[in-house]
């Protein structure tokens, strides 16, 4: 472990990046955008994406994230004839039923923790729309039902039995793309704004390094036999969060929902294959299965992984494989299939990575953790790299061109 990340100063991670280089939308054929390969002794080179499943060890294990961005956005009008103030309900989580699949499934209302906009024109009352569902005209209400901070719990309730709250929210909400973009939901982005192979909901955002994925290039990755395996991580509304304070010691990540199959999980106990993680959402879960299993170990484990739980150096250091087979032990006992768990874990230099050996991933924002993790798998080298790319004319941001770094 090197010096403690908590004194980073976040300035030290700001670079310019000019409007124009934030791409507004994703090239027509996905699979087309260009590629920054960085080489473990520090090479960098200029690919196209197509190219990924060719410039992939022979022996990777490619771990990319199954999950589906919802319509977490969505918009009411105060009054019954619609013409008072509009609130715009932002959907970060479940609240109740707090499991993601029974909230889905709730057909008689649910509950979610939420953002608010316009938080002062609904002190208090009911909100309600019309929405159709498959041709059905439903009343959708909302109700705050408390607060945390500067989140609000919000009761959601329809007039139509049968009709499960996964509908609803397809049918009412709008995808919740980056702010960054500085545009307006597009119908466009209803497709763009989903990998080829997400089908778990509950992400408020993409897990953007898998917008790049066709079939045709995990058909390639299989024709070179590379294993592909799939894990849960639902990205959250704080992905899109800078760093605002001076050091990073005083920056609270949020909490992210993480589900991984008991089988992947034994895989990587044993694997001699190269993880490559696609998206720093898999980086951020394969990293946490680590340090799970590290507190299950010593019997600490409370359901989350700390923010700075890997740098506080209070567990015994344990090879990968120890520390799942602590996990193994711990799914036995309960009898579950799934392990199943929260993460607040902050990837800096200084970090140590466990699991992952390689890495896909996009152009992130200046100041941003995600800039922070680059850094601490380049050892430090991230801006040589983004300077290589801004000088080349690549795209930045979620619609822009991905990286391979190994």
């Amino acid at each position: 472990m090197n010096d403690d990340p908590r004194l980073i100063r976040i300035a030290d991670y700001d670079y310019l990046l000019p409007d124009d280089r934030i791409a507004k939308h994703p090239l027509a054929e996905r699979d087309r955008c260009r590629l920054l390969v960085r080489r473990h002794d520090g090479t960098l080179e200029e690919h196209a994406f197509t190219e990924l499943p060719e410039l992939l060890p022979s022996d990777a294990m490619l771990v990319y994230n199954n999950t589906r961005v919802i319509n977490a956005r969505l918009r009411f009008r105060k009054g019954d004839d619609g013409s008072g103030a509009l609130i715009e309900v932002f959907c970060l989580e479940p609240a109740f039923p707090a499991d993601y699949a029974m909230n889905f499934a709730s057909d008689s209302g649910c509950s979610w923790t939420c953002f608010v906009g316009n938080s002062k024109r609904w002190k208090d009352g009911v909100l309600r729309r019309s929405i159709l569902v498959d041709g059905t005209e439903v009343t959708l209400s909302a109700t705050r039902t408390g607060r945390d901070g500067n989140a609000s719990e919000v009761r959601f309730d329809w007039d139509v039995a049968g009709v499960t709250f996964s509908r609803i929210i397809q049918a009412a909400g709008e995808i919740p793309i980056p702010p960054y973009l500085n545009r307006s939901t597009e119908e466009s982005d209803s497709a763009d704004y989903q990998t080829v192979y997400g089908r778990i909901e509950g992400s408020v955002a993409a897990p953007t390094a898998g917008l790049h994925f066709t079939p045709a290039v995990l058909e390639a990755v299989d024709r070179r036999g590379i294993t592909r395996r799939e894990l849960t991580l639902h990205v959250g509304a704080g992905t899109f969060q800078p760093v605002k304070s001076d050091t990073v010691g005083e920056h609270g990540m949020h909490s992210e929902f993480i589900s991984v199959p008991r089988s992947l999980i034994e895989e990587l106990a044993f694997t001699d294959r190269r993880v490559i993680a696609v998206g720093t959402t898999s980086v951020r879960t394969l990293e946490s299965l680590y340090h799970a299993g590290c507190l299950v170990n010593t019997g600490d484990w409370h359901g989350e992984v700390p923010q700075w739980y890997p740098y506080d150096g209070n567990y015994p250091v344990l090879s990968r494989r120890e520390a799942f087979a602590a996990l193994l032990r711990h799914l036995d006992e309960s009898g579950a299939t799934r392990f199943v768990a929260s993460t607040r874990i902050i990837i800096a230099p200084g970090y140590d990575y466990r699991v992952v050996e390689g890495m896909v991933t996009n152009f992130h924002q200046p100041q941003s953790t995600l800039l922070l993790l680059v850094s601490a798998f380049t050892g430090g080298d991230w801006r040589r790299m983004y300077d290589f790319a801004l000088d080349r004319g690549f795209r930045f941001l979620s619609y822009g061109d991905a990286s391979l770094l190994l």
